[in-house]
């Protein structure tokens, strides 16, 4: 099977109940662990078509949405649009590329990206240089799964994680306070078309003031 398509996917992302409702999930578990602050700048990392970031947004200043498929973005941007949210950005940027994040944000959040990335440890290090002192980031992602979430494994670098090994990397890059909570179940058939319930965990942590 072919690695995914996500421009293609863009248009009919978020017609998946799915994913809507573990979008819903884990913006609720991030405001329950950090919370929002109508002065903070908002960064969502493979924000997609935003599922997670316009749960955000109402509560923070401004979210920009990153990206590796511009077919995301513009759904994210047109989006923006239809909410005449002038508070909201994204840019495109793929770590493959060598390319890095840029700004400086209070929050950095994602979620189901990071099984996606190569180097874990790279990345959490970009996370810690564009946080302002004291700023906090909140990773949701899949435990691990053994490979069997995914119809196709083209492109997954991670079969999802070991929560106390990702807490380390966290530790490694820096950040203090770090935590790992449950935020989701996701019931689904697997790889094999047998159902099952996959766990997601939101790892948090703060950059040094």
């Amino acid at each position: 099977m072919k690695t995914r398509n996500f421009d293609k996917d863009a248009q009919s992302w978020d017609d998946s109940p799915l994913r809507t409702g573990l979008a819903m999930d884990v913006a609720t578990a991030v405001r329950k662990q950090i919370g929002f602050k109508s002065d903070m700048d908002a960064l969502d990392f493979g924000c997609g078509t935003g599922l997670l970031a316009f749960h955000i947004l109402p509560h923070v200043r401004s979210v920009t949405g990153v990206d590796a498929s511009k077919g995301m973005l513009d759904v994210f941007l047109s989006k923006a649009r239809q909410q005449k949210a002038d508070n909201v950005k994204a840019y495109h940027m793929d770590l493959s590329l060598g390319e890095s994040l840029t700004g400086e944000y209070h929050l950095i959040v994602s979620s189901m990206t990071f099984h996606h990335v190569k180097d874990i440890r790279m990345l959490l290090d970009q996370c810690y240089k564009v946080l302002k002192p004291g700023g906090q980031i909140a990773i949701a992602d899949l435990d691990e799964e053994g490979g069997r979430f995914h119809d196709s494994n083209d492109g997954i670098f991670h079969f999802g994680f070991d929560r106390e090994k990702l807490c380390q990397l966290f530790l490694d890059a820096g950040f203090t306070d770090v935590c790992a909570t449950d935020a989701a179940h996701i019931h689904k058939p697997d790889a094999e078309r047998r159902d099952r319930v996959f766990s997601v965990f939101l790892i948090t942590g703060r950059r040094q003031q």
